[in-house]
């Protein structure tokens, strides 16, 4: 390569100057295969992300993280601070495929799928080049005094850039609140509520924020991903890379001049056009080699292809391809590494897929009220506990009771009512008694085999511990 063994460039990002000041990227608009391919991947992903909390299952939202409330539902699973142990489950699930897909793909999740890239790229900067121009004019418009086309320019766009952050921020409540609390805020008015309002304003400014001003710094400077690829990439990983053994050859890079045999005379394919630095939204030389603030969004490959083509060379100067294959043209292989990540996110995905399966939709809990021994009641022995009956479901339980499966002569009284009722993603609490004949205790403890009945269904069994008199020998 150009720069030999000069790594000064890692000292440095290329959003900020000598001076410490913000470099501001002008990105050439992209085109190319790649490109196409990202926007149909990028508008599916767009009207899922948009349609998500207003899709129902069940009649529970396809996706909600509720965390004021603790509700949670992943694709129509209703999830509450019991089932943590899934969210646990679900989050090292998250770290292991996350790693597996960086060590075998580097960032392509960055370039491809993370909503910050697809709503900068695909919406804000569309906007901007339909506004604005391309690179050169809006180069040329931020340099130009303030006149009526600079004012009306900023002013339009500014516009719709807060228009859209405000679209995004009613999407992403929905996610928090619910799509039904958002929906009841457009149709009350906001001032009716005031919290949800403040809220919306306040997520609208941080979009507002991110994608006009602070944009591409999300990726090079807040964004943790950029870091954890540099851990987990190796040679054998499949990145967006420059093919600097046939871009550089034995003497490097030159422009392309006419009746000059390139070959002999040592010089590689490249022609330092620079047209993967204009195009590149980071404002990174994909020639220095895996850089951090590289998302793999390939407008670098696009860019290149089409300018060796121009030049007559062949496609794929730059490409997907590993250091590896680069290097020794060694073809891709799924590295013991790789396969280790596999078999341990298959043990727990399926571990986690039998765990929501196995679930309940009601959740009961009998406990022992502290400090309370038992009573003698002629030949019973009663205990006091306390119970708690969680729904989880969209559906209201009315018709709930208490049934003791073991011993089968021991008699659940419920305090102040014989029926319980829950309503949906409610819970319903209360005291009830247990009453067993003392000739049937294992002793001074025994376990007691509670089952929650829907009318004659039975759907939930829990367990407690019934304290009676020591057993005198």
């Amino acid at each position: 390569m150009e720069n030999g063994n000069n790594e000064s460039f890692r000292d440095s990002i290329s959003t900020i100057d000598k001076d410490g000041k913000r470099a501001w990227i002008y990105p050439k608009k992209p085109s190319g295969p790649f490109y196409n391919k990202r926007k149909i991947v990028s508008y599916l992903l767009l009207i899922f992300l948009i349609a998500a909390p207003f899709i129902k299952i069940n009649g529970n939202q396809l996706l909600l993280f509720n965390v004021i409330d603790r509700k949670f539902n992943i694709f129509g699973f209703p999830f509450w601070p019991q089932d943590f142990y899934l969210v646990v489950i679900s989050m090292i699930i998250g770290v292991v495929f996350v790693t597996l897909f960086t060590v075998s793909f580097g960032r392509i999740f960055c370039g491809w799928i993370c909503p910050q890239t697809i709503f900068m790229e695909m919406v804000f900067r569309r906007i901007e080049y339909w506004i604005d121009g391309d690179r050169g004019a809006q180069m040329r418009l931020d340099k130009q005094p303030w006149n009526a086309e600079k004012i009306r320019k900023r002013l339009l766009k500014w516009f719709i850039f807060f228009v859209i952050s405000f679209i995004i921020a009613n999407v992403f409540l929905s996610y928090i609140i619910g799509s039904d609390a958002v929906l009841l805020m457009v149709e009350d008015g906001p001032f009716v509520h005031m919290g949800n309002f403040v809220g919306l304003i306040i997520f609208t400014c941080a979009f507002y924020f991110v994608f006009t001003w602070f944009r591409e710094q999300v990726c090079v400077i807040a964004c943790p991903y950029g870091r954890l690829q540099g851990v987990l990439l190796d040679n054998k990983s499949i990145i967006v890379a420059y093919d600097h053994v046939r871009g550089e050859s034995t003497n490097g890079r030159a422009k392309l001049k006419k009746n000059i045999d390139r070959k002999a005379e040592g010089f590689g394919d490249c022609i330092d056009c620079k047209q993967c630095v204009n195009v590149c939204p980071t404002g990174i030389d994909i020639r220095n080699g895996t850089q951090l603030e590289c998302v793999n969004c390939t407008a670098c490959i696009d860019e290149c292809d089409f300018v060796m083509e121009k030049a007559g060379f062949p496609k794929g100067l730059i490409r997907y391809a590993s250091e590896e294959e680069i290097v020794e043209n060694k073809k891709y292989q799924f590295t013991p590494r790789q396969k280790g990540y596999t078999v341990v996110l298959s043990i727990l995905v399926v571990i986690l897929i039998g765990l929501v399966f196995l679930r309940t939709d009601v959740e009961a809990r009998v406990l022992r009220v502290a400090g309370k021994t038992f009573e003698h009641k002629g030949a019973n022995i009663s205990n006091v506990y306390t119970f708690k009956i969680m729904n989880k479901t969209m559906k209201d339980y009315d018709n709930l009771t208490f049934k003791v499966k073991n011993p089968e002569s021991a008699e659940v009284k419920v305090v102040g009512k014989d029926i319980i009722e829950v309503k949906k993603e409610n819970y319903s609490e209360g005291v009830l008694f247990i009453e067993i004949p003392q000739k049937d205790l294992d002793g001074y403890s025994t376990k007691v085999i509670i089952e929650v009945y829907d009318g004659d269904r039975l759907i939930q069994t829990t367990k407690t511990n019934f304290l009676g008199p020591r057993l005198l020998n």
